[in-house]
């Protein structure tokens, strides 16, 4: 498993005057062993975990009226238990998993604070001051020039990746920008609270279990606890991801995989038990963990098939954006 360091790939790519097609193919590079990206920012990610972790502080009552309620929507807060993370689509199966070893985690989903038809729950003002703007300025395009993008935002690195991605694929640098601009993205902050390890013991029990995400791209801001593994998908272990601090983790979706017809993989990760404090002869608990994933999708009208330059025999069958994920969806909530 190799884990790489990609900030000066990233400046030669697009800091540079022209991006060539030379570069954006390291992006490329050990495609089949890399699953995972490591990217230094420019912008400090403590403003958004802190702002974060105080939403998680408040009272389960402010949480719960805030609750998540619908797929097509995917928005609000889902308490600890609510959601279990698979890949089975079987909603028996997952019911089952659900019971018996659910999630541990809590977390509130954010979307397009402009869509028409589907809101964002938002905490009081007064509660969480500066919450909502905060986000929304994470989440949002705000700042880009004629000549290059500022990364200031998470949809504006969602971009530069993917015509990064697209050059490595010798396809124009702006083939998917059409098709990612509606910004149907998910602004996910999760809290996982200390847990007991003697509930973490059992084989299906996780933070959050094995799993692969949904759409292009996922970028993950995290704090220093740890837990996150990726499976190695040769061997069939699981290798921890140790947070470096000050970085983005960006791994690859199954929308992505698809499109590339698994030149990119869409791989299993899960979040497990980091190191325990003991707290009597019998017992240890794991320390509260923070982390903020922002799920990148295409359009939710865009059709997805395996794109022509990428093998001859297509892995997968087209599928629509919003069916796709929307179905996910349906199936991880109780």
């Amino acid at each position: 498993m190799v884990f790489l360091e990609v900030s000066e790939l990233l400046y030669m790519c697009y800091w540079s005057s022209k991006p060539t097609r030379y570069n954006p193919e390291c992006v490329l590079k050990g495609k089949l062993e890399t699953v995972f990206l490591v990217v230094a920012p420019t912008y400090s990610q403590l403003i958004w975990l802190k702002q974060s972790a105080e939403f998680f502080s408040l009272p389960s009552e402010a949480k719960n009226k805030l609750a998540w309620e619908d797929p097509r929507s995917n928005r609000g807060y889902v308490t600890v238990g609510r959601e279990r993370v698979t890949q089975s689509s079987d909603p028996a199966e997952i019911a089952g998993l659900r019971a018996q070893a659910p999630d541990c985690k809590e977390s509130l989903e954010i979307g397009r604070d402009w869509d028409a038809e589907w809101k964002n729950q938002w905490p009081q003002e007064a509660d969480v001051p500066e919450f909502k703007r905060g986000m929304l300025d994470f989440y949002q395009v705000n700042s880009t020039s004629s000549t290059k993008m500022h990364l200031a935002t998470c949809h504006n690195l969602h971009v530069y990746v993917m015509r990064s991605i697209a050059l490595g694929l010798d396809l124009d640098e702006d083939f998917f920008d059409k098709k990612i601009d509606e910004q149907c993205h998910n602004l996910r902050l999760l809290s996982y609270p200390p847990i007991k390890t003697s509930l973490l013991q059992d084989e299906n029990q996780a933070r959050a279990g094995s799993h692969s995400d949904y759409g292009t791209l996922t970028l993950l801001f995290q704090d220093s606890v740890g837990g996150l593994e990726v499976q190695n998908p040769h061997t069939g272990n699981f290798v921890p991801a140790t947070p470096i601090p000050g970085t983005i983790v960006i791994n690859v979706g199954d929308l992505l995989a698809r499109w590339s017809n698994d030149i990119l993989r869409s791989t299993l990760h899960r979040v497990v038990a980091p190191p325990a404090k003991q707290i009597n002869d019998d017992e240890a608990i794991t320390p509260l963990r923070q982390s903020i994933a922002f799920f990148c999708n295409p359009n939710f009208s865009a059709e997805v098939a395996c794109l022509p330059n990428c093998g001859t025999v297509a892995k997968y069958p087209s599928v629509n954006t919003g069916d796709y994920i929307v179905g996910r969806l349906a199936v991880t909530y109780s």
